[in-house]
């Protein structure tokens, strides 16, 4: 069962973002266990998937799950511009035997509520049995999904478990706190809050490379502040700066990133190492 501090993992790419590092997955997932997580969760916002093609987030899927070996859940985020392609990737990672399929509403067209209804229930009958969560990140889709989707989709798909918010501010994020189902926080900034109102964990980028921060912060959320790290890594193209602290912490991770996302500058790339070496430790081997 997918619960408490998930990592929204990176995608390790090579060849200037064109191909799969594969050999990098093995031990970026034993770092992420090391690090005290519960899960991943592949292919989201900060994995690139919707840039990637679909014959390649299979291929990622399959390798995230076969590098954790059941140590840690392993959700994969299925959500592509088309139903047809969302259904696809709902299917393949079901077969994969991941323990949640995660999906967020193809950007570009404003969808309205019967169009979104019709594209998640078709990915959550592609997945089922597998647990079905709705990836809420209105920032990103262009959109919310309308709690009334929510809601239809409970009584539509038995396999519906919950969702991942992403959103902020707080007002934005709390209608989709709904009884019985499973909310997991996306804003690191409000992970002391929504667990006081009942999330059962976080999925956080940074936990990508800082799971010890954000491990601890999901079991003692009073203490959590994850604030200035989130501040001084996403001054950075996002991707790529995770990548390079994964690669400053001795992780086998280019910052190859896929275009048209960039890698960071010599600058950037000196100004971010020279952070991480005066700010946060190395974490214990």
């Amino acid at each position: 069962m997918l619960r408490g501090a998930v990592a929204a993992a990176v995608t390790p790419l090579r060849d200037g973002g064109e191909a799969l590092d594969e050999q990098a997955f093995g031990p970026y997932a034993d770092y992420l266990v090391a690090g005290g997580l519960d899960g991943i969760l592949a292919l989201g916002t900060t994995g690139e998937g919707f840039l990637l093609p679909v014959e390649q987030r299979m291929r990622v899927a399959q390798l995230f799950v076969e590098a954790a070996d059941g140590r840690v859940a392993v959700a994969v985020h299925a959500g592509a511009q088309s139903t047809w392609d969302t259904v696809e990737l709902a299917a393949h990672a079901a077969d994969l035997g991941v323990d949640g399929v995660a999906v967020m509403g193809p950007p570009y067209f404003p969808l309205d509520a019967e169009e979104l209804f019709a594209h998640v229930a078709a990915a959550a009958r592609a997945c089922n049995p597998v647990p079905f969560y709705v990836y809420e990140f209105a920032a990103r889709s262009g959109y919310a999904v309308p709690v009334e989707v929510v809601e239809r989709l409970r009584e539509a798909a038995p396999n519906f478990r919950g969702l991942k918010v992403s959103d902020t501010p707080w007002e934005r994020f709390a209608p989709y706190l709904l009884e019985g189902l499973d909310v997991f926080v996306g804003p690191e900034a409000l992970i002391p809050q929504g667990i006081e109102a009942g999330a059962v964990g976080a999925v956080s980028a940074l936990g990508s490379a800082f799971p010890e921060l954000v491990a601890a912060a999901v079991r003692d959320p009073a203490a959590a502040d994850l604030g200035r790290v989130r501040d001084a890594v996403q001054r950075f193209p996002f991707q790529s700066a995770l990548k390079t602290v994964l690669r400053c912490r001795g992780l086998p991770v280019r910052p190859d990133v896929r275009r048209p996302l960039r890698t960071l500058a010599a600058d950037e790339t000196k100004e971010l190492e020279a952070w991480l070496e005066s700010s946060l430790p190395a974490p214990a081997p």
